[in-house]
């Protein structure tokens, strides 16, 4: 199972996370978030990782020539899409060689008709719980939602994710869930990683 660490800030604590061997790391470019980080803070250290590690920049309803141009500038691979983009638009980020992972926002309400549009304009989905912000409040939505998903489109699943859920993970059996995403749980503080819960969360994931 993959690990994806977002909402990554500070030089040090990406560097730090880093030798750790996530699979993804995610920066944050919406102004509103706590997380939010600059093109300029990222240029150094993102030249520094390893290339193993899929570098994502997190969007919300961006003009998509910036999403072109930050992705081109700091070589980042994934653009991960939080709003209301819609699937012409997904279609475009594409079409300049940026693997596109949408993300829905799950509640009791939410009906999976709603990927389908999406699934000729996306790598990748992510269903992380609805709230009134984009990602980050470490909530759980129901997991059980997602025994309803028949789309082919793999998945990562968001969403409050800690140590302590990782068995329950493991046992949902769900073919398309490929990886985990994990932000608001593992951190010290918004966007500083604590380097130990992290460590502890890829040993358990990897292991047999």
């Amino acid at each position: 199972m993959k690990i994806k660490v977002c909402g990554m800030k500070d030089p040090q604590n990406i560097k730090q996370i880093a030798c750790l061997n996530p699979d993804m790391m995610g920066f944050i470019f919406y102004e509103k978030s706590d997380r939010y980080v600059d093109e300029q803070s990222l240029k150094e250290v993102i030249q520094e990782l390893p290339s193993s590690i899929f570098r994502v920049a997190v969007f919300v309803d961006e003009d998509s020539e910036k999403v072109f141009q930050i992705c081109k500038d700091l070589g980042l691979s994934h653009a991960q899409l939080h709003g209301n983009e819609t699937p012409e638009y997904c279609a475009q980020i594409q079409a300049v060689g940026i693997s596109v992972i949408k993300v829905f926002h799950m509640d009791e309400t939410f009906d999976f008709l709603c990927t389908k549009p999406y699934e000729n304009c996306s790598d990748l989905f992510l269903f992380d719980t609805k709230t009134k912000g984009y990602g980050g409040s470490g909530k759980h939505f129901d997991w059980g939602l997602l025994n309803s998903y028949t789309s082919e489109i793999p998945f990562l699943l968001s969403g409050g994710i800690s140590n302590d859920d990782l068995s329950n993970i493991k046992a949902l059996q769900i073919s398309q869930l490929i990886g985990i995403d994990v932000n608001s749980r593992v951190e010290i503080s918004a966007g500083n990683k604590d380097v130990n819960k992290v460590k502890e969360l890829i040993l358990k994931t990897r292991e047999g």
